[in-house]
């Protein structure tokens, strides 16, 4: 399995971001971290139809302010039959500092009719791997 978090997106925190204390309102963060999970799942997966299935605990460590630029890590660290479990991490992207972590985040592989499907994954795959060189 992957033993480095990739950080792939980063977010600006703007006014419509914060919350009544001036720091980066939590639900919009989980927005954009279920947002990143599902576009992971769905490019490991390779099929756009996945669910989140399940979040674990989720540890606030600290808070972004306005003007902020906080990046979002994710990492696979298990395969199940339809599913795949990942990782989280949110850090500020200038000083490194960490704002949140999630042990565990499950999506589940789905058909068209939106049942559970096997995917047949077992490890991380790279989409410049899928294709011939050219």
């Amino acid at each position: 399995m992957e033993t480095t978090m990739n950080f792939h997106t980063r977010k600006w925190v703007k006014p419509e971001d914060l919350n009544p204390n001036q720091s980066l309102f939590g639900g919009r963060l989980l927005q954009w971290i279920d947002e990143e999970a599902a576009l992971y799942a769905i490019i490991q997966l390779d099929n756009p139809h996945v669910v989140t299935k399940f979040i674990s605990e989720i540890n606030f460590i600290s808070a972004p302010k306005q003007g902020d630029i906080i990046e979002i890590g994710i990492m696979a660290t298990a395969f199940g039959t339809t599913s795949l479990t990942m990782k989280c991490e949110v850090r500020n992207k200038l000083n490194r500092q960490s704002i949140l972590t999630i042990d565990k985040l499950v999506f589940v592989n789905l058909d068209r009719d939106g049942n559970p499907v096997p995917h047949g994954k077992s490890a991380i795959t790279y989409v410049k791997d899928r294709f011939p060189a050219m």
